[in-house]
């Protein structure tokens, strides 16, 4: 089993061909393992896909450009954050002005706020395995 839908995963596959400009941007500088931590890009998890993730230490980045702040996507970020977090995951957003403006900058930035936050517990590392604990998502 994975720890996704069969729709997250269609559209991550998509999502990786379709980056963003911000988003290439900051690929740039974390798919090399800086600091000899690993990101993935357009990453399937439940019914979502995460503009990049650390799973070493369940650390999910997403670059949020102004679509960001328009009509209901602030509350849909809001509810997708909090399923997330109860998943064990945590967010950290970024403007895509700040990543337009210093790709490099903010790039250290992820790493360092990576090499910041204790790994997870072995508990939750399980969950996000590429061959998965399960699908996370599939609660009662």
């Amino acid at each position: 089993m994975e720890d996704h839908t069969p729709e997250s995963l269609k559209k991550a596959r998509k999502l990786r061909r379709d980056m963003s400009l911000p988003e290439v941007l900051l690929w740039r500088h974390l798919r090399g393992k800086p600091q000899g931590i690993k990101f993935r890009k357009q990453h399937p998890i439940g019914d979502f896909v995460l503009d990049f993730y650390c799973a070493a230490k369940r650390i999910a980045i997403e670059i949020d450009g102004i679509a960001h702040d328009m009509c209901g996507r602030p509350a849909r970020d809001f509810s997708r954050d909090n399923w997330l977090k109860g998943e064990g995951i945590h967010v950290l957003r970024i403007p895509a002005s700040d990543v337009l403006n210093d790709a490099n900058a903010s790039a250290e930035a992820v790493v360092a706020y990576c090499l910041d936050r204790p790994p997870p517990s072995a508990a939750g590392a399980a969950a996000t395995s590429p061959s998965g604990g399960g699908f996370i998502g599939a609660r009662n």
